[in-house]
């Protein structure tokens, strides 16, 4: 009766539907721990933002790696702009997903040692080799109020690290790198500027993350696992559909087959 189920045809049919079944369940997995992922961020955000200022010192150092607890904490740090060392770092977007650069300026602290500041978005200059206008750093000595992030690697974010490009302008940033450039210590990760706002409408500071949405991981996760179980349904019912056809053939074929009666 299930003969058939041994022809080559139905037996790649269901060695495919025995392969989809556990790789389904492995990406409704994969769904579900990127929502709790995402989840736990969200809570690390909300919980870092809200924590008190405390001094960059006190969280990192020179070769110092940020870790992950303390990303996005609010850190204070009082010094001097370089703007002499200032530079650019390439293809960042805006709030409304403009590209652009961030513009990187180190801030010598009053009492030693370099901290990375990003101080904000501006526009790409028109051609993509030149150096983009830059409203100039506040001089004299500042306060400056933002989040603690960690150095960016091509591995992290996602971004190659180009060679060969403009002067003072860079892909990643990276304090490690700087500290070479420079040729003094600086402080492991950087500051992402939200304090003092600037004068004008430019460099346009980095928006805060976004803690309150988890996207649709879990809808997807359940998406897989609803069509795990309509696999073996739809194979029962591809099987039982075959088996009726079958059988309505042979029967057909049986009727057809029959001779005639004699005429008297």
């Amino acid at each position: 009766m299930y003969r058939f189920l041994l022809t080559r045809q139905w037996v790649i049919l269901t060695l495919l539907a025995l392969v989809l079944i556990p790789t389904m369940i492995e990406l409704g997995f994969w769904q579900l721990h990127r929502h709790q992922h995402r989840v736990e961020q969200n809570a690390l955000i909300s919980r870092n933002l809200e924590a008190p200022a405390v001094p960059v010192t006190d969280l990192t150092s020179p070769g110092h790696t940020v870790p992950r607890a303390d990303y996005w904490r609010e850190v204070t740090a009082t010094g001097t702009f370089d703007s002499e060392h200032e530079l650019v770092v390439r293809r960042r977007t805006s709030g409304d997903d403009r590209i652009g650069a961030h513009v990187l300026t180190p801030l010598d602290l009053r009492g030693g040692g370099t901290v990375l500041v990003n101080r904000g978005w501006v526009p790409a200059a028109p051609n993509q080799t030149d150096y983009p206008d830059v409203p100039p750093a506040p001089r004299g000595e500042v306060t400056v109020t933002g989040r603690l992030k960690a150095d960016e690697t091509t591995g992290s974010s996602g971004i190659k690290d180009l060679a060969g490009l403009p002067d003072r302008q860079v892909m990643l940033i990276n304090s490690e790198q700087q500290s070479q450039l420079l040729s003094r210590e600086v402080l492991g990760g950087y500051i992402e500027q939200t304090a003092p706002t600037p004068a004008g409408d430019l460099p346009e500071q980095v928006a805060s993350p976004d803690s309150g949405s988890i996207g649709p991981h879990m809808a997807y996760a359940v998406q897989w696992w609803l069509f795990v179980a309509a696999v073996p349904i739809g194979w029962a019912v591809l099987v039982r559909r075959e088996k009726r056809d079958r059988e309505q053939a042979a029967a057909e074929g049986v009727t057809s087959a029959q001779p005639e009666p004699a005429r008297a």
